[in-house]
């Protein structure tokens, strides 16, 4: 097992309960669907019973808020999902809900609370509240239970007006309770509340909120990472510490990570945190996402290697990564192409880590290339928030430790991001009093040299893995080959597309600082790049096999990319119009 980022996956944070015996309540074995595609949600039923499922989430693009199956086709659709489902054998099927709804879903008679927001001390606000679920519930009356998110809602609960509830964590308290007095009480379903946070001050309320419920039938769901998933990111510290019965949130569906259109193909890295959660005592599950929108499904595709991890190591926490490759690739396509088809795999996570990633932090817009101005990207989802000390150790023929903020950030980010008033402050503010960060452009040819090498990296590990899938071709039949040759040649166009244009991008940004940073060697790299960008996104565009579509929309990149080659060539107005010149200019 490589040293680079998982090493952030190893460390167990202090806090964990110290209990040895598990609370007494069924093992959950949960998928969660996420697309409205009907025919890959009927197919992804289909093969629950193969992998022991007990419990099914409709979620998104079916049903993110409770009150849209008042329209007619959306509850039309849970209900057929959860007819099929049940028929299928998985006996709890949940759908997602998030409270308070946006303000204007409430009468105005109940805001009558400063700046018309609700007056939650007013008994006739909660009398409507919980018939409006009963009514929901009733038009949806197979469903198990639901799946509540009640932080960051729209109507955020605790910017409601009380005089009797003093603090935010016992107005989401009140919210969750009045939820539970309907689901668990009077209907006798499930209910369980999912926790997310991006500080730690979040985290505080979060916990703060859980501490004030008063129904003991409120189960956990908590992500498999802080805030959001990425790979670079430390196990929730949280999970497993809280007295309640907790399931575990995998999005092996891999939202930021390539959504299964490219080769998410890591059950090492899914044992790596699954065997530490398993263990604790408050864990009695998991729920595993099962795609990322429209048909980006993982069942029936290489990518489905990650539901087998978890339901292989659930079964047996023996079970190695190397069983998991054995035993999938065997099954799926035989033992003879196992040889070739395995080390593929394995490079996956390398590619996507240095493509998809830069220095140890994810530089992708939910999988898609965006640099700039995607801020988030240097602050909200830096994993160094989540680390003490915020360092990480980049392989990827770097080979060398960073500092997540003073060094990665400071260089990466562009300077609008970095002031006092910028996404930083908010998301981390800590690295604003500690002045880890400037205001300041500072991109150097030094980190430039870095992240080249690392793009380079995910280009050569994408054409030895496309590389193994040829060699493999008379081992697979020819439609398995066709799956897998098209899933890592996507794969080796992007790490190709990336390494282009994070080479145009970021040297563009040093030589925008001045003619004192314009060498030679700069010169001659950013045209380079360029050139190689062209030839990458002509590459994507005109890719006409059949592919996948999820919130990223695969081809667009390409678009993306020529619009960074005409901003850097014409004159980019966040740094100062400067205009590279090309060659033949």
């Amino acid at each position: 097992m490589k040293k680079q980022f998982y090493i952030l996956l190893t460390a167990i944070l202090a806090g964990f309960s110290s209990c040895s015996k598990k609370p007494d309540y069924a093992q959950i074995q949960g998928w969660n669907i996420l697309s409205d595609s009907y025919e890959d949600a009927l197919v992804t039923i289909a093969a629950a019973k193969d992998y022991h499922i007990n419990h099914l989430q409709l979620s998104h693009s079916i049903v993110m808020d409770l009150r849209e199956v008042k329209e007619k086709e959306k509850q039309e659709l849970v209900n057929d999902l959860t007819e099929k489902a049940h028929r299928a054998g998985i006996a709890e099927v949940v759908a997602w809900d998030h409270a308070l709804y946006k303000l204007d879903y409430y009468p105005d008679e109940f805001k009558t609370g400063p700046n018309n927001t609700i007056d939650l001390d007013n008994p006739a606000f909660w009398t409507w509240f919980k018939n409006d679920y009963r009514e929901m519930l009733n038009l949806v009356p197979q469903i198990d239970g639901l799946v509540l998110t009640f932080i960051e809602t729209g109507a955020r609960a605790e910017n409601q007006f009380s005089q009797t509830l003093k603090t935010g964590p016992e107005k989401l308290a009140a919210v969750v309770d009045a939820v539970a007095d309907v689901v668990c009480t009077e209907y006798r379903k499930k209910l369980y509340i999912r926790t997310f946070a991006y500080t730690d001050a979040e985290y505080e309320n979060t916990i703060g909120c859980i501490n004030h419920i008063q129904n003991q039938e409120v189960i956990l769901m908590m992500k498999e990472t802080p805030h959001d998933f990425f790979l670079t990111h430390p196990n929730d510290q949280y999970a497993g510490t809280i007295k309640r019965p907790t399931i575990i949130e995998f999005d092996t569906g891999n939202e930021f990570n390539g959504q299964g259109i490219i080769a998410n193909t890591w059950p090492e890295y899914v044992l790596n945190r699954w065997s530490k959660y398993a263990r604790l005592p408050n864990i009695i599950g998991y729920v595993a996402r099962t795609d990322r929108y429209r048909d980006t499904r993982l069942v029936g595709t290489p990518n489905e290697i990650l539901l087998y991890a978890l339901k292989r190591y659930t079964a047996d926490t023996t079970v190695t990564a190397e069983n998991i490759y054995d035993e999938f690739l065997a099954n799926k396509y035989g033992q003879a192409a196992v040889p070739l088809v395995k080390p593929a795999f394995k490079l996956a996570f390398d590619i996507v880590t240095s493509t998809l990633y830069t220095l140890g932090t994810n530089t992708a817009n939910h999988s898609s290339l965006n640099y700039d101005p995607y801020k988030s990207s240097y602050a909200r989802h830096v994993s160094g928030k989540w680390l003490n000390p915020p360092v990480v150790y980049v392989n990827h023929k770097v080979n060398r430790e960073f500092h997540y903020w003073k060094e990665v950030v400071e260089q990466l980010a562009p300077a609008r991001f970095k002031t006092s008033d910028g996404p930083i402050l908010t998301e981390a503010p800590f690295v604003i009093r500690n002045s880890w960060v400037t205001d300041r452009e500072c991109m150097t040819e030094e980190y430039l040299r870095y992240v080249m090498t690392e793009k380079a990296y995910g280009v050569e590990q994408a054409e030895k893995a496309l590389e193994l899938i040829r060699q493999a071709q008379n081992t697979l039949s020819p439609d398995n080959y066709n799956t897998l040759h098209t899933l890592f040649e996507r794969t080796l166009l992007t790490a190709r597309l990336h390494e282009a244009t994070a080479a145009a991008y970021w040297g563009y940004r040093i030589y925008a600082r001045g003619e004192a940073f314009q060498t030679p060697w700069l010169n001659e790299t950013i045209t380079q790049a360029l050139e190689r960008l062209k030839t990458a996104s002509a590459a994507v565009e005109q890719y006409e096999k059949p592919t996948p579509v999820g919130q990223w929309k695969w081809h667009s990149d390409a678009r993306k990319a020529n619009e960074y080659y005409e901003l850097i060539t014409s004159g980019w107005s966040e740094y100062n119009n400067v205009k590279f010149p090309l060659a033949a200019e």
